[in-house]
């Protein structure tokens, strides 16, 4: 790992297709799915949308996970289910999801939804766990993708956000150097 770099292998913002932080659910629900038809044509290399203001500063980013967690905004009020399972306490994400009503109508009024709520309300941001410095070393990167369960991580330059770590570009780097020993061997 002493070959890889966050900076080496980072994809900067420049790469992203972007959404505004104004954006609606359905607004976003439209431009994630251009921006996967464009990524399976070949047209983008991302297919991850990230949200920005109205000065263009990336603020977050947003996924079809992020999509469905914004119809059900009580999710927000639960420590990370990953975690809750991890410690063996699965059953009280039941009296969690009782207590809260998760999904008792998820459904019900998502037009209205779909209108009203605003992209910036559930894109995920940078928080301790999903953002790596610049000058980071890959060892802690590697640390939150794999007890994290995190797709990407935020590459941060102090308060700016200047790309994502992709989980696939450094399996792909991981698998490259692995490849190389076994050939040498």
């Amino acid at each position: 790992m002493e070959n890889m770099s966050i900076r080496e292998l980072m994809s900067p913002v420049n790469d992203f297709p972007r959404i505004s932080s104004e954006a609606t659910f359905n607004d976003t629900l439209m431009a994630l799915e251009k921006s996967q038809e464009e990524f399976k044509a070949g047209k983008s290399r991302q297919r991850i949308l990230l949200v920005e203001d109205q000065r263009g500063t990336v603020l977050g980013k947003v996924s079809p996970m992020d999509l469905m967690k914004g119809l059900e905004a009580s999710y927000e009020k639960i420590e990370k289910p990953e975690t809750i399972y991890r410690w063996g306490l699965g059953y009280a994400l039941e009296t969690m999801k009782e207590e809260f009503r998760l999904w008792q109508k998820p459904l019900a009024d998502l037009c209205r939804k779909a209108e009203e709520l605003k992209v910036e309300s559930f894109a995920t941001k940078p928080t301790k766990g999903h953002k790596v410095d610049i000058d980071d070393t890959m060892d802690s990167a590697f640390h939150f993708f794999v007890m994290a369960r995190h797709d990407s991580l935020f590459v941060m330059e102090k308060d700016k956000i200047l790309g994502l770590l992709r989980f696939s570009d450094v399996y792909k780097k991981i698998a490259q150097e692995i490849k190389k020993c076994v050939l040498t061997s």
